[in-house]
């Protein structure tokens, strides 16, 4: 049986990863059908409820992160900053194709409720869900669980080769192939970040820094495939 403080840990990320699944099952389904958009795109309801829920599991288990105000604050900002220009590097300097297709918000239009409401809870979920619950899962449990049991007892930013490396390929197979390269740079960057700061709070930080910042790029290029 697991401990609360496991659950608390990889939980959201499960969850997280079972609506992923549960996106492309709904649009497997609708796949060639003329149908109604919460058929055929059911992303725009599927990673709002995403959000919320898990969200709401990691709100449930907060004291459990011990998160406090890290140490190497603009060290932890600079790593942020680095992964998006590493992130962004093939669209920006080497002639690669924009990423036009994705989660466009202006589906429902470029003004009004609807269109707000998708765009302010995207950027909850890349800029605030997806950094806590990754770097919770990634840095805070599976970076320690390799090294030993219970992973609670390994303090944070603890170094094995072999977590290393299993926490940098898994961060890397949870990305799209076409960002595999990028991804394994950021997750060796936020692994540095957890080693030099000993601190769960700079790895979400630095993540949220990329993510947010992404997120700008987005609506200001219309690059939707990176959201």
């Amino acid at each position: 049986m697991f401990s609360s403080e496991e659950k608390a840990f990889f939980a959201p990320f499960a969850v997280f990863l079972a609506f992923l699944a549960l996106n492309q099952f709904v649009a497997g389904l609708s796949e060639g059908l003329r149908a109604a958009w919460w058929w055929s795109e059911p992303h725009f309801w599927v990673f709002p409820l995403q959000t919320l829920v898990c969200g709401a599991m990691m709100a449930r288990w907060w004291p459990l992160y011990g998160f406090k105000w890290p140490a190497r604050p603009v060290f932890t900002v600079a790593v942020g900053i680095a992964v998006l220009l590493i992130w962004l590097a093939p669209q920006l300097w080497f002639g690669v194709a924009p990423r036009l297709k994705g989660f466009d918000p202006t589906f429902f239009g470029d003004s009004g409720l609807a269109y707000w409401t998708t765009v302010i809870l995207r950027f909850v979920r890349l800029a605030v869900v997806v950094p806590l619950l990754e770097e919770i899962f990634w840095r805070g449990y599976l970076l320690r669980v390799f090294i030993a049991y219970p992973f609670s007892s390994v303090p944070i930013g603890t170094f094995t080769w072999r977590s290393f490396g299993i926490v940098t390929a898994g961060f890397c197979l949870e990305h799209q192939p076409a960002d595999w390269p990028a991804a394994i740079a950021a997750g060796m960057l936020y692994n540095l970040v957890a080693y030099r700061t000993r601190s769960l709070s700079a790895c979400v930080i630095a993540h949220a820094v990329t993510n947010l910042l992404l997120s700008f790029f987005v609506m200001r290029t219309g690059q939707w495939g990176f959201w």
